[in-house]
């Protein structure tokens, strides 16, 4: 393997900065976006399986934003020059731990305000996997599919990743 095999530390990927129109400004490394509150894109992935059911997953320890919570989506940060549909099927299948995912549907996009002067741009997508999923390990410490009563009841049990939680919210307000 040589140097240029060698993955980029998650820190060091290079984002497109964006306006609060989601137009880019500009491109800094993720971990330098995240410590000066750099408004950036992320991909959101609600995935179901054959049954209709919701992938559920603990993110691991190591996670740099909402590590060891419950999230309903895969997904992460959009780089550089790349697309939200391309970030949602690069994201998709990289964390299930599959490749041939169906290109995942763009739902809707909004601006999240995490409250502490962090926001930034979401695009919330949707696939079906029927395929057999192996989670990244560097990313998902535990999941499951759920049905969506079983989502709705842990809800208010389980620490929920707040993005993730207002972009469920607002998938269920879209679908009325």
């Amino acid at each position: 393997m040589t140097a240029s095999d060698e993955p980029v530390p998650a820190a060091d990927e290079i984002l497109d900065i964006v306006d609060e129109e989601d137009r880019v400004t500009g491109r800094a490394p993720r971990g330098e976006a995240y410590a000066r509150g750099l408004r950036h894109r992320c991909a959101f992935i609600l995935v179901r399986d054959a049954e209709d059911r919701i992938f559920v997953h603990r993110r691991t320890s190591t996670k740099l934003v909402h590590p060891s919570l419950y999230d309903m989506f895969v997904g992460g940060v959009v780089g550089a020059g790349e697309s939200y549909a391309e970030a949602a099927l690069r994201e998709a299948e990289e964390e299930l731990g599959v490749s041939g995912l169906p290109r995942p549907t763009h739902l809707f996009t909004f601006l999240y305000d995490a409250g502490d002067g962090r926001s930034w741009w979401s695009a919330v997508h949707e696939v079906r996997c029927d395929l057999p999923v192996r989670p990244q390990p560097e990313e998902v410490a535990w999941h499951a599919f759920l049905t969506e009563p079983e989502l709705e009841r842990r809800l208010g049990e389980w620490a929920w990743a707040p993005d993730g939680l207002e972009a469920y919210e607002r998938l269920k307000a879209h679908r009325g």
